[in-house]
């Protein structure tokens, strides 16, 4: 898949557990699991939001285009 998720960087650059993020967030455990495995097929502008308002980061930073060669 050429959509790369970075979520595991970022809650490792920010120190923060997926059990902190899904409750700031309002996210179930298994939602945000299945978006850090980057086995989601869709997420809503307003959870990437809402995460990006809690991990302090711009989409850019969790979300990443690579090229299929």
């Amino acid at each position: 898949m050429p959509i790369i998720v970075n979520l595991d960087v970022m809650m490792a650059k920010r120190k923060m557990s997926l059990n902190e993020l899904s409750d700031k967030v309002g996210l179930t455990l298994s939602n945000l699991s299945i978006l850090k495995t980057g086995k989601a097929k869709a997420i809503r502008f307003s959870t990437l939001e809402s995460i990006c308002d809690v991990l302090d980061c711009q989409p850019g930073d969790i979300l990443e285009y690579v090229k299929d060669e």
